[in-house]
């Protein structure tokens, strides 16, 4: 047997800068949110989510539209805030939601969040709690050098959860402070607190059910109050407040449990989905989730008998219309989804996402003579929504076709500077497009700033290496 050699002072010390660096690491991860999950986008998602905000917004000061909502594909029940207006919504958390009362509930937490500019003050929080963990550090490693490694080890732990406490003391204020922020905004849009506190206890049962301990002792190692005293502060607020007993918007409530059927049709297994939503259900959310279950499972006449269905209701309903010409055009019938899609974006008002699927349809025909009004609807649909990433990629194809190559480079410039870490791809195109476009023009001044944009990007990624 080897026997076990203490290792020397430079190598605890290396050993435990490390550590170190790690804890710091994991306060900034804490509360820095993955962003490299997909963003789902739909368009009727989209438009529902911003009428639930807008009586928030107009509460809190703010103006309709002045907060962005986007829904990731992740199916844990989560929301946060990223930025300064941008709320971040799990597709779990949709699927958990009962009513839009209840997402109405978190979009209005998360918005007291926005308000509160806790992303901004959260460095605060990270700087207190990184202070404590260098000056453990310091002392541990003064220890170390002077022979005391397992003081000096000691010295550094503690110094590490210490800072890590401080921390999560910091989060739950943060929380504690958007829950009140979050009431005040539903009173004052004359919206009921009843969906908050049911989402709440939603949390709380799910704690239960994985035997998550509910005592004082287990709060301070939370980012998050413990559910019960966050329910009893919202309930003593709520139920005083005069909407309490009034109803929520049915017309939301219907549009929500479509869209969430929609979402389960979509990200869920179809054998969930059609266990969920069966045959003798014919609501328009059965219809809408076993359309998108028969389509994932390769049954395109089967989606298409539920689209029909759909459009029997309400044939001029343009997302009825968007789900069959999509479901049309998936299925190699791209010539066939151009009917539904162009009365889809007609009867949108030229919605970008609809229109970008149409204009998707008319390239796939490979029809030469369609090729001016893809390009028409897709410029339309980057006017209106600049920010779609398969847009731009389908205007990219249009130019290309047409020998257009300085405008396929900038709209492929434009893809990639919109697509997380592909900054490198960004700057290649753009150079492309400022070589061949007229200098000054705006779509050479366009090209400039996405190259000085990704260029710096590109910079940064290489100090950091």
């Amino acid at each position: 047997m080897m026997p076990f050699s203490r290792p020397r002072p430079a190598v605890w010390l290396g050993l435990f800068i490390r550590a170190a660096m790690l804890v710091a690491a994991a306060l900034v991860l804490s509360v820095r949110p993955v962003l490299a999950q997909s963003i789902l986008r739909d368009a009727e998602t989209e438009a529902l989510f911003r009428e639930m905000m807008a009586p928030l917004e107009t509460a809190a000061g703010l103006k309709p539209g002045q907060v962005r909502v986007h829904l990731i594909g992740d199916r844990s029940i989560n929301a946060f805030v990223a930025g300064s207006q941008d709320i971040y919504i799990h597709s779990g958390l949709i699927e958990a939601a009962g009513t839009a009362n209840e997402v109405q509930g978190v979009l209005a937490h998360e918005l007291g969040h926005i308000q509160g500019g806790h992303v901004i003050r959260t460095a605060d929080g990270i700087k207190s709690a990184t202070g404590i963990s260098l000056l453990s550090l310091i002392l541990g490693a003064a220890a170390i050098a002077a022979g005391a490694g397992d003081a000096g080890m000691g010295i550094m732990m503690a110094g590490q959860q210490a800072a890590l406490g401080k921390f999560l003391a910091f989060s739950r204020v943060q929380e504690a402070t958007a829950d009140a922020a979050g009431a005040q905004y539903l009173s004052k849009a004359g919206i009921t607190g009843r969906g908050s506190l049911d989402f709440f206890k939603r949390l709380q049962n799910l704690e239960f059910r994985y035997a998550v301990k509910q005592d004082d002792d287990q709060a301070y190692s939370r980012t998050h109050p413990l559910s019960g005293d966050r329910i009893q502060a919202l309930r003593e607020a709520y139920i005083v407040d005069p909407a309490w007993d009034k109803p929520s918007n049915p017309a939301l409530e219907a549009r929500f449990i479509r869209v969430k059927a929609k979402l389960v049709g979509y990200i869920a297994e179809p054998e969930r989905t059609l266990r969920v939503y069966p045959e003798t259900d014919r609501s328009i959310a059965a219809h809408y989730a076993r359309a998108y279950a028969w389509h994932r499972s390769a049954y395109p006449d089967r989606a298409l008998a539920e689209t029909t269905a759909l459009l029997a209701r309400d044939p001029a309903d343009p997302y009825f219309l968007e789900l069959q010409g999509q479901i049309l055009l998936e299925s190699g019938r791209a010539r066939d989804a151009i009917v539904p899609l162009r009365k889809a974006v007609e009867a949108s008002q030229s919605q970008p996402l609809i229109a970008a699927l149409l204009g998707h349809a008319l390239i796939a025909t490979e029809d030469a003579s369609l090729m001016a009004e893809a390009e028409y609807v897709l410029r339309t649909a980057v006017a209106i929504d600049n920010e779609n990433p398969f847009a731009w990629y389908q205007l990219g194809v249009v130019y290309a076709q047409k020998g257009d190559q300085a405008r396929a480079s900038l709209a492929t410039a434009e893809r990639y500077h919109l697509q997380g870490r592909a900054a490198p791809l960004a700057l290649q195109n753009a150079e492309m497009a400022l070589a061949a476009l007229p200098e000054g023009s705006p779509d050479w001044i366009r090209a400039q700033d996405i190259a000085l944009v990704s260029r710096d990007e590109v910079e940064q990624k290489r100090k950091r290496r």
